[in-house]
């Protein structure tokens, strides 16, 4: 094949112009670094504590940050002072920022809110105001703070505290170098006394939806722990705190040690030197104080829905909810294919509502007992029984069995025929429409349930006349039910059949109590090395 003159110019300008677009490109790219290390900038002489020099930080306008950092230097400063919890309406945001420059003026000074103060801040000169809600007429760059951060160390301080004199942050600093590479990746302070703040140990499960907090252990010089409760100063690497999911998510304190304590990371409480606070408590009003709780515990309901946890538990094991309740609907839409939804999610069944089953069948139970109606731990409930005592953890709804015949003993039954009922407390009796058996709801808001199933015996075998096509549907000698036994189930005494392990391996099959799996493996296996 031969190549005319015109096919072999046209390749040369090609190449010619392929070449001309590679060395824009690196000019444009090395431009483009140098403007991020400060072009133009003047050297500025470190500081004698050893905290770095003074670094341009810039909020909210690109262009002005540039020319501060112009300005500075190229060199970062050791520690940038970030202040993230305050409120608009009564704070010492101004006084704090004036106190710590004043000790230490090259160091920058970062408040950081959701939205544009009001009334306005009246920051001295040096502290600057990031605000994170975007602005359609700003770059991305404009609010998020990992752009304009260029310090190793990152100390978060709530408002009003005070900085005595700069050999407390260089005391700080030493204790996180000298912890190295372990597991220590955060040094705290208290803010006024030791006695304010609180040393946990956290321990957080996505998978069960929950965050537990338990006393803290004592390290050698100070407190060692996952996380903390109360007023302090915390440093933390800049390097880590923006490799959080969310690190200026609040209540800030709440969300970092969640962060971290997933990560396996620890915080060191000194025992001293305290950081001082001319204004505790930090309201001066009872009604400010009021507005203050209001939107905190907004805050911390908004991050826990955020980080999906719905339960906290405290050292003095007082629970705090998050999640359904029997005026909500409960935290899953419709089941498909025996899977629900948070399976995927790699998650069990949300605590709140393992708790409205366990509710809901207590009070069936007690119906059933004090009515004469003969019932039996069914399915997976029944398998829930012999494994944990409870519910299975992924489970969705409680099965029971009941003698057909004895249906007329309750009331709440026997006039079903058609319609619901909804009881003196607020729960729904129903007769199911997916066929005949009943179902009864945590309420009318909530649909977590417990169904009951009517068999009859025939020729010594229990059956029943609506069928699903779950493999453990099927029917079964009566003399499993003659006698039934108590079995502990939910917290309280229940029945089940007399031989659950026989019972429970001629429906699902062999071997069934020790090898868990979720209900519909074909769509979601459970990996039993996580468990």
């Amino acid at each position: 094949m031969r190549i005319s003159f015109c096919q072999a110019l046209l390749t040369g300008a090609i190449v010619l112009n392929l070449l001309i677009l590679y060395f824009v490109s690196r000019a444009q790219q090395q431009m483009i670094e140098k403007r991020m290390q400060g072009k133009g900038s003047k050297k500025v002489s470190l500081s004698a504590s050893g905290l770095g020099a003074a670094g341009g930080l810039v909020v909210g306008n690109i262009a002005e940050a540039n020319k501060v950092g112009g300005e500075v230097g190229l060199r970062s400063p050791r520690m940038t002072i970030l202040l993230r919890e305050f409120e608009d309406f009564e704070n010492y945001v101004a006084e704090s920022a004036r106190s710590f420059l004043h000790q230490r003026p090259e160091l920058p000074f970062l408040v950081v809110a959701d939205t544009l103060p009001y009334p306005p801040l009246a920051l001295p000169e040096n502290a600057r105001l990031l605000v994170l809600s975007p602005s359609p007429d700003q770059p991305p760059q404009a609010h998020r703070p990992e752009f304009y951060v260029q310090s190793e160390f990152v100390l978060l301080v709530p408002d009003g505290v005070e900085l005595d004199h700069g050999r407390q942050l260089e005391r700080l600093i030493r204790e996180l170098e000298g912890e190295g590479g372990g597991p220590v990746r955060l040094i705290a302070a208290p803010v006024l006394t030791r006695a304010a703040v609180q040393c946990l140990h956290l321990q957080v499960s996505l998978k069960e939806w929950t965050a537990t907090y338990s006393l803290g252990a004592l390290g050698s010089s100070g407190s060692v722990c996952t996380a903390l409760h109360g007023d302090a100063v915390v440093l933390i690497r800049t390097e880590d705190f923006f490799n959080l999911s969310d690190p200026l998510a609040r209540p800030l304190l709440s969300s970092l040690f969640i962060q971290t304590a997933l990560r396996g990371w620890k915080v060191k409480l000194l025992e001293g030197p305290s950081f001082s606070a001319s204004h505790r408590p930090l309201f001066t009003s009872a009604h400010n104080q009021w507005k203050a709780d209001s939107r905190l515990k907004e805050a911390a309901n908004q991050l826990m829905r955020s980080f999906g946890l719905k339960r906290l538990v405290w050292p003095d094991g007082r629970e705090q909810w998050f999640g359904c309740s029997k005026e909500t609907a409960r935290c899953f839409g419709t089941v498909r294919d025996d899977t629900p939804a948070y399976l995927y999610l790699e998650r069990w069944t949300p605590p709140c509502c393992l708790r409205a089953l366990r509710e809901t069948t207590k009070y069936v139970i007690n119906i059933l007992d004090s009515s004469g109606v003969r019932y039996w731990l069914e399915g997976g409930s029944l398998l829930g029984a012999a494994r944990h005592q409870d519910i299975i953890p992924w489970d969705y709804d409680v099965d029971l069995g009941i003698y057909l015949e004895d249906v007329s003993n309750c009331e709440y039954l026997k006039n079903l025929d058609s319609g619901s009922l909804v009881d003196a407390n607020g729960y729904v009796w129903e007769r199911a429409v997916e066929g005949d058996f009943y179902r009864i709801q945590y309420s009318e808001a909530n649909h977590l349930h417990v169904d009951l199933w009517p068999f009859y015996p025939r020729n010594g075998v229990m059956t029943k006349d609506t069928w699903t096509d779950h493999k453990q549907d099927v029917e079964f000698p009566e003399h499993f039910l003659q006698p039934l036994v108590p079995m502990t189930f939910v917290g309280i005494t229940a029945y089940g059949p007399n031989n659950h392990r026989a019972f429970l391996e001629l429906k699902f099959g062999q071997g069934v109590i020790e090898n868990p799996q979720y209900p519909n493996p074909a769509k979601k296996r459970l990996d039993r090395s996580r468990m």
